[in-house]
């Protein structure tokens, strides 16, 4: 865990790089619980809906659990600023709790995930803290799925059809379960990568109901987070994703011939709040680390 913010990777001896959050102003900002990205960007402005764009394995499921259980801990403990938000010193605007909408998994399989890959008082503050919404009845309802794998009432092949009412499939369910939860909270939406291979969801009915996601989060005042894995929808609807939302968070894994393993880096690839206070020698890409015991942090950032 980064117990400092960095010192400036790039600039020259005696030189001084100012805290975001002194030259940042305008609307309110919340962290995002990464404390060197944080001290870099002078978080994101409250409100923000983020897509955490990735490639299997390559960090955005667990950027959004870490930004999760930092900020709750966070709130448990604001003495503690330094070692969950880093020297980032804000002012910020902190989310009330968590809210975690997932299309295909149940919660004891997401806190089960927390378990198994972090140190125990993760799972143990997304429990104290989580609002948790499983929308599987309405993703697997009227697909070959059985009942017994996901609490579907009428699977097709029990041999009966869910109703379809104005009100019935995965993008309603969604907009219900988001309605109610979202006001003040840290959202984590599991997962657009769902509802993009899920037969009779139409991508634009789909963009519509980010685009309208997007206006209602600034009344919400937290973050949303959207996982989405890259390379899932046509090139055309993944672009028009990433136009609908306010900022892109990139996750990739990297090569280099002077280096003998893969490395994770993150990509800032859309956030105007954040680009263009963000210096130019920054606007590159993040080297990240995911360990048991801090979650997910940057180690180091690379010029492209």
């Amino acid at each position: 865990m980064a117990l400092e913010s960095p010192r400036p990777f790039l600039l020259g001896p005696g030189a001084v790089l100012a805290a975001p959050s002194e030259l940042v102003r305008g609307p309110a900002r919340a962290p995002t619980g990464v404390p060197d990205l944080d001290y870099l960007t002078g978080g994101v402005p409250a409100g923000s809906v983020i897509l955490l764009l990735g490639e299997p394995g390559a960090g955005h499921p667990e950027f959004a659990l870490t930004s999760a259980v930092h900020l709750m801990q966070h709130r448990e403990d604001p003495s503690q600023h330094r070692i969950y938000l880093g020297t980032a010193p804000g002012p910020f605007v902190y989310p009330d709790g968590i809210l975690y909408v997932s299309l295909t998994r149940s919660e004891d399989q997401i806190l089960d995930e927390a378990r198994a890959a972090f140190d125990s008082s993760y799972p143990e503050a997304l429990t104290r803290h989580l609002t948790f919404r499983d929308l599987s009845s309405a993703y697997f309802a009227d697909t070959v799925v059985p009942s017994a794998w996901a609490a579907v009432p009428s699977p097709l092949l029990g041999g009966g059809l869910r109703g379809g009412g104005p009100d019935a499939g995965p993008l309603a369910a969604l907009a219900n379960a988001l309605e109610p939860g979202g006001q003040s909270n840290l959202v984590i939406v599991d997962s657009l990568t769902d509802l993009l291979v899920r037969r009779g969801v139409e991508p634009a009915d789909l963009l519509t109901l980010v685009k309208g996601l997007r206006r209602r989060s600034k009344e919400w005042g937290g973050i949303v987070y959207l996982l989405l894995s890259q390379g899932v929808a046509a090139p055309a609807t993944e672009e028009a994703i990433i136009d609908s939302v306010d900022a892109v968070f990139a996750f990739r894994w990297t090569t280099a011939p002077n280096r003998t393993h893969r490395q994770r880096v993150l990509l800032i690839e859309k956030s105007m709040p954040v680009l263009a206070h963000l210096a130019e020698e920054y606007q590159g890409r993040f080297v990240v680390r995911v360990h048991h015991l801090t979650g997910l942090v940057t180690t180091q950032h690379e010029r492209i």
